[in-house]
C-alpha cells in the first residue's frame, strides 16, 4: 500500500483554545459609540462552541449540497441562507491553503447568499435612481455598478452589485440585509410603476489569475471576454443553462461571476460544468476569500459598515452624489440626499459629525489565519481605555505582517478631494487574544488597500493618485 502524502500547511499556526471566564466578560465601555443607537457588543468572549441548527429558517440555497460534496465543514448564515466559509480543515492548513489557491490559481465560491432583487417595469430606472446615491441614469443597460442604498438618516443599509440587465430591468446582487422588504416598503403606495420580487437566479464567483483562461474554456467564443470592461455583463450559455455573466467579485484578484437562472433546477449542469473546465486550471471549491478582500480592502456589509454608519466614515464618501463631477453629479433626489449634503459641509467646514473613522493598520503579534469572534479593541496606549475596535483582521503572508481594518476616533484628515481618511502614521495598540500575543501589540495607521487590485474600483484608484502626489 503505497503511503499517503501528508498534506502541507501553508504558514499555518496551531494554537490551542483559549478558555474564558464569561463571568468576567466585560463591555467595553470607554469606546465612544454614542452616534449608534445600538453599539456594538465590545466583549471579548471568544469563539462560541455551538453547533449551527440546521432548520427551515434558514434557506439552503441551491448550491450547498454542491458545497457539502466539495469538503464544506463550516458555514454562517448570510442573507438568512448558509453560507460556506470553510473547505480546507485547519489541520490541513486551512484558510490559507484556500489563500494560496486564489494567489496561484483560480476558484469557485458559492455565493447564492447573494439574493437577487429584480426590479423591473417601466419605472424602474427613476425607481432605482430614487434608492441609490449613484445617478442610475448613467448605468448602461448590460453593466453593472457597486452602489450603496442609505436610509433617510444617511446610513448605509446594503452596498449591492446593481446589475442593468435591461433598459426597464435591474437586479440588486445583495450584500447582507432584507434590502428586497425595504425596496417593497419605498414602493408601497405604488408611485412608481415597478415589481419588486427576488428571483432564482444564484452565483458563484470564479476568482484568481487563471480565472479569464477558465472561463474561455467554459465559455468559448460566446462572450469577447477581451473586450468585456470592468462590470460588464453578457448573456451565455454555461453547462446548457442560461446565465448572466459579469466581470466582477469580491477578492481583489482577477475574477467573473455567473449568475444561472432558474438556479433551484439547474445547480448541477453549471456547477459541473465549472468544476469539468477547470480541471486543467487547478481550481479550487473555497470560501469567500477574506483574507484577500481585506488587502483589496473591500467592506463586508454587517462587519465593517452597518445601516448605522454613514458614507463618509467608513471610506464610502465617493458614493455620495455631491462628490465630484460626471458619474458622481447626480442632480435628483434619493433616499438619505439631505442628511448626506448636511454632513458634507460639516465636513467641509471642519467639523466632525460623527465619533470613529474606518482605517487600515498594520498590527503586530502572530499571523491570523482564523476569523475573530470578536471586535478585537484598540487603545492609544498599553493601559489606556480602548478608543476603537478592529472589524477585519488577518494575516498578509506576502508583508508578512498582520493588517486590519478598524474604527479609531475621527481626527479630521480629508483627502485631496475633501474626504475623511485615517492619520497614517499614527500608532495604536490592538488587544489581541492571548494565542496571537501576551500582551497589546503595536499597530500603526496606514493606506487603504494594502494590495492594489488586479482591477482598481473609484475608492482604490483615489487613496493612490492621493499617495501619489
Amino acid at each position: 500500500m503505497s503511503k499517503k502524502k501528508k498534506n502541507k500547511k501553508i504558514n499555518s499556526v496551531s494554537f490551542k483554545p483559549e478558555k474564558v471566564n464569561y463571568d468576567k466578560v466585560k463591555h467595553a465601555i470607554s469606546v465612544d459609540q454614542s452616534d449608534r443607537h445600538v453599539p456594538y457588543n465590545l466583549r471579548q468572549s471568544g469563539p462560541t462552541k455551538v453547533e449551527m441548527l440546521i432548520s427551515t429558517r434558514v434557506r439552503k440555497s441551491p448550491y450547498w449540497h454542491l458545497s457539502m460534496r466539495a469538503g464544506c465543514w463550516r458555514a454562517t448564515v448570510y442573507n438568512r441562507v448558509y453560507h460556506p466559509r470553510g473547505y480546507v480543515r485547519p489541520e490541513k492548513g486551512g484558510a490559507m491553503v484556500e489563500y494560496a489557491a486564489i494567489k496561484n490559481h483560480v476558484t469557485m465560491w458559492n455565493v447564492a447568499v447573494e439574493r437577487q432583487i429584480r426590479v423591473k417595469g417601466p419605472d424602474a430606472e427613476k425607481f432605482t435612481d430614487y434608492v441609490i446615491t449613484r445617478d442610475a441614469t448613467k448605468i448602461s443597460t448590460m453593466r453593472g455598478r457597486y452602489v450603496i442604498l442609505c436610509n433617510y438618516k444617511g446610513g448605509v443599509l446594503n452596498d449591492p452589485v446593481l446589475m442593468r440587465v435591461a433598459d426597464d430591468e435591474f437586479w440588486f446582487s445583495l450584500s447582507d440585509s432584507d434590502i428586497g422588504m425595504y425596496l417593497q416598503g419605498v414602493n408601497a403606495d405604488k408611485r412608481f410603476n415597478v415589481e419588486i420580487d427576488e428571483i432564482d437566479a444564484c452565483p458563484v464567483q470564479i476568482q484568481g489569475p487563471k480565472s479569464k483562461a477558465l472561463m474561455n474554456d467554459l465559455i468559448g467564443d460566446q462572450v469577447d471576454l477581451d473586450n468585456m470592461p470592468f462590470y460588464g455583463l453578457a448573456e451565455a450559455n454555461v453547462g446548457g443553462r442560461s446565465c448572466v455573466i459579469s466581470q466582477s467579485g469580491f477578492s481583489g484578484e482577477a475574477g467573473y461571476e455567473i449568475y444561472l437562472r432558474n438556479a433551484t433546477l439547474y445547480a448541477e449542469d453549471m456547477w459541473n460544468a465549472v468544476l469539468k473546465a477547470g480541471k486543467k486550471h487547478k481550481l479550487m471549491v473555497i470560501a469567500p476569500a477574506h483574507h484577500r478582500r481585506i488587502q483589496a480592502g473591500i467592506l463586508s456589509w454587517g462587519q465593517d459598515m452597518d445601516q448605522e454608519h454613514n458614507p463618509f466614515q467608513c471610506n464610502l464618501g465617493y458614493q455620495v452624489s455631491l462628490s465630484g463631477k460626471g458619474i458622481w453629479d447626480k442632480k435628483s433626489d434619493y433616499v438619505g440626499r439631505e442628511v448626506l449634503e448636511k454632513m458634507k459641509e460639516q465636513i467641509k467646514n471642519g467639523e466632525k459629525p460623527y465619533k470613529l473613522q474606518l482605517v487600515g493598520l498594520e498590527i503586530g503579534g502572530k499571523p491570523i489565519e482564523e476569523y475573530a469572534p470578536d471586535f478585537w479593541l484598540i487603545s492609544e496606549t498599553t493601559n489606556s481605555k480602548p478608543v476603537g475596535y478592529i472589524t477585519s483582521p488577518w494575516y498578509h503572508p506576502e508583508k508578512k505582517q498582520n493588517i486590519a481594518m478598524g474604527y479609531v476616533p475621527y481626527e479630521g484628515n480629508l483627502n485631496s478631494k475633501g474626504f475623511p481618511i485615517g492619520n497614517f502614521g499614527k500608532k495604536y495598540k490592538v488587544h489581541l487574544p492571548k494565542k496571537y500575543s501576551s500582551k497589546p501589540v503595536d499597530a500603526v495607521v496606514v493606506p487603504i488597500p494594502f494590495t492594489q487590485s488586479f482591477n482598481a474600483n473609484t475608492r482604490e484608484s483615489e487613496v493612490l493618485a492621493t499617495l501619489n502626489k
